[in-house]
Formats: structure tokens, C-alpha cells, sequence
């Protein structure tokens, strides 16, 4: 096990984390942290994450800060991965613009994993857009 994955204490990882954003946050950002990954949590608890659908938002409509989504999408990876090294980044990818994706901090600075990473994105934006086109062609909806 390495130190990324050590719980503190009794507690696991992301309570861990949780009670560092506390600290860290302004009390209203982790609010909304909170009403935000709370349910995904509970979700991961139960094992029923399979039938859930993720989004980062507040689901009221509102801008969120992009530190906000940021720490909600680390808080999750935490919880699923057990592990406190995970990094938001951003990847240019020419054909979407720029991606933030969840990594480990390894993957975070191999540029050849995440030149990888972008080819990803790249093929899957390519085969979203031809899925586009047959559903639009054939009359089915368009908004996946």
C-alpha cells in the first residue's frame, strides 16, 4: 500500500480529504461541495454507482466555480479509488478544446500517458460525432 492510499486514523481516504476541504474551503463552497458529491457517495457506499449518473453540477440551475467541480470530481475519485494523489487536469485536445479529466499524480506528468489520453478523447469525440450524424439522419435524437 502506498502513502496516496493510507487512511488516517480510523477514517477512510475521502473522509480524510472531506475534512481537509473543510478546512481549506469557504464554508458556502463546501455546502455546495457537499450537496454536490453527497449522493455519489451514498451511491458508492450502497454499490449501486452503475445506475447513477454523474454530473457535476448543483443541479439548481447556477454556475459552479470551476474549484468547486474540481474538488467534487477529486472527492469522487478518492472515494472510488481510495487513494488522496488524484489531479485534475487539463488536456488541449484540437477537436473538443480543452478537457479536465481525473488522474494519479504518475499519469499527471507522463506526457506519453497523456498524449494517450487525448488520442482517447480524439476517437471518442470522432465516433460520438458519427453517432450524431446517423441518429440525425435516421431521426432519432441527437443529444447524447
Amino acid at each position: 500500500m502506498s502513502e496516496s492510499e493510507i487512511p488516517y486514523g480510523d477514517g477512510r481516504p475521502v473522509d480524510v480529504y472531506l475534512d481537509l476541504l473543510r478546512i481549506r474551503m469557504d464554508t458556502e463552497d463546501y455546502r455546495l461541495l457537499l450537496r454536490m458529491v453527497e449522493p455519489v457517495l451514498r451511491a458508492i457506499e450502497e454499490e449501486r454507482l452503475s445506475s447513477l449518473d454523474l454530473a457535476l453540477d448543483s443541479g439548481a440551475g447556477e454556475e459552479l466555480p470551476q474549484e468547486v467541480r474540481d474538488e467534487a470530481a477529486l472527492v469522487i475519485a478518492t472515494a472510488v479509488t481510495g487513494r488522496l494523489d488524484n489531479e485534475v487536469i487539463e488536456i488541449d485536445v484540437d477537436e473538443t478544446g480543452p478537457v479536465r479529466i481525473v488522474t494519479d499524480a504518475t499519469t499527471a506528468s507522463d506526457p506519453e500517458r497523456l498524449g494517450e489520453i487525448a488520442d482517447y478523447i480524439r476517437e471518442r469525440h470522432r465516433e460520438t460525432e458519427e453517432l450524431r450524424g446517423i441518429a440525425e439522419v435516421s431521426g432519432l435524437p441527437t443529444d447524447f
